[in-house]
């Protein structure tokens, strides 16, 4: 067995002296579970002590993964996890797992957490909630003397917003070629795991089995403004969309744009406006939430007095339903034969390598959440996430679920990015009431 790369471990400390090892075995008589809440105060001062972690002369924030802000960001978070008793270590991918006994060592560990890179300028909420809220847990836990009964796992995955990295190598998905490609921070992928902690030489070491977890949850913020909308405090995620990626090539005929008739020529950009077109309206003839978007377009020769001989676009498809993306596609395939035809053009469709399959949520997990959070006197919604997150990595290998709270104007990866005290509140009770409940299993 390779040897694994380990934090130096920390006492077990908890309330002082105390440790887990000797908090009364009938803790739970001392504390009624559904009357613990969070602190707030220290959430939401801790998302800010993490913000100034990378930022610039500015005040902007580039807390890219593997760059000096994210490995000093790391060191704080490590700092806080032993002191809040977990025995920490950096496993080959990079991803920090804080480990806390429970009093049935032989059971499945109940793990939850979430990121806290960043994309460059981007906000203080995305990942850092998720991840602060589960230390939360650990904390809360301690303060009120209770040993649950399966073990704990915080993790705080590496390079999320780089193409879910950390996770990808714990459920084995990393390969060779990953680990070569240029991260944001500028490091080759399999340099930046080395800068922080991890060991790209031995990244298999770093795959849990399937089954090894008994279950992950994730807190995050929605990213959205359906919540905020909607007036409600908690989404219940049930899955995490699935994104395919297809480069479109269309070809007609580059000619002089003065002497060439209307009914003589072959543009590419016409035909591409009017594939554009027929996109928004497949997409949208059906039932459901499924996402299609153009948001690359590239005409050449790119000139005012050319006729656009090629154009490349960027389609991309997003829903819940691996087979309702294909069906969508075929149907634009079929629409966009049909435009070639009328105008004389050639379009190729090219699939990308980066498409990423649906990840569902368990539904027992889902109900429990829900369950939780009603108890708990709030308002919820079941809904997808359009964004990726860990989570859907972690589908592969465990039960999985994840918890929404509210973005202010549905902004993310932005300055701006803001969720309101109150609800972070919520959000982390509410993960605290799941994992407490799941413990009971």
């Amino acid at each position: 067995m390779q040897r694994r790369t380990f934090i130096k471990k920390s006492s077990l400390t908890v309330l002082g002296t105390a440790t887990l090892s000797n908090l009364p075995i009938n803790s739970w008589s001392q504390t009624s579970q559904s009357s613990l809440r969070v602190n707030s105060k220290r959430i939401d001062t801790r998302i800010f002590e993490l913000a100034k972690f990378g930022r610039d002369e500015n005040g902007q924030g580039y807390r890219v993964a593997y760059t000096p802000g994210d490995r000093a960001g790391r060191a704080w978070f490590i700092d806080l996890m032993k002191k809040a008793g977990l025995d920490v270590r950096i496993d080959e991918g990079g991803n920090i797992i804080g480990s806390r006994k429970g009093k049935n060592n032989l059971l499945k560990p109940i793990a939850f957490g979430s990121h806290i890179d960043m994309v460059p300028d981007g906000g203080n909420y995305d990942g850092a909630l998720g991840s602060l809220s589960a230390l939360e847990v650990i904390e809360i836990l301690n303060e009120n003397k209770i040993i649950t009964e399966h073990p704990l796992e915080v993790i705080v995955f590496a390079n999320e917003e780089g193409g879910l990295i950390g996770s990808m190598a714990m459920v084995g998905r990393l390969t060779e070629a990953g680990l070569q490609q240029i991260s944001q921070s500028g490091l080759v992928m399999a340099d930046g795991i080395k800068a922080i902690g991890g060991n790209p030489d031995q990244i298999k070491n770093a795959i849990r089995p399937k089954g090894a977890i008994h279950a992950f949850v994730e807190l995050h913020i929605e990213q959205g403004g359906t919540l905020e909308t909607e007036n409600l405090q908690i989404g219940v995620v049930e899955g995490i969309v699935g994104i395919v990626d297809w480069e479109v090539v269309v070809e007609g005929f580059a000619n002089h744009a003065g002497t060439t008739p209307m009914n003589l020529r072959m543009d590419a950009l016409l035909t591409s406006s009017k594939l554009i077109l027929a996109v928004n309206e497949v997409i949208t003839s059906v039932p459901g939430k499924q996402v299609g978007t153009v948001g690359k377009i590239e005409a050449l020769p790119g000139a005012y007095n050319v006729i656009p001989g090629k154009v490349t676009l960027g389609l991309e498809i997003r829903d819940l339903s691996a087979d309702k993306i294909e069906m969508l596609f075929a149907e634009i395939e079929k629409r966009a034969a049909s435009i070639a035809t009328e105008s004389k053009t050639k379009i190729n469709f090219i699939r990308q390598a980066s498409t990423s399959k649906p990840a569902l949520t368990d539904k027992s997990l889902q109900q429990k959440i829900n369950n939780t959070a009603n108890a708990l006197g709030l308002t919820t919604k079941f809904m997808q996430s359009g964004a990726g997150h860990d989570t859907q990595q972690m589908a592969s290998i465990a039960p999985v679920a994840m918890i929404f709270v509210p973005s202010v104007g549905g902004i993310s990866h932005s300055p701006k990015e803001f969720t309101k005290p109150e609800d972070m509140t919520n959000g982390a009770n509410v993960l605290l009431q799941t994992i407490l409940a799941i413990d009971k299993e």
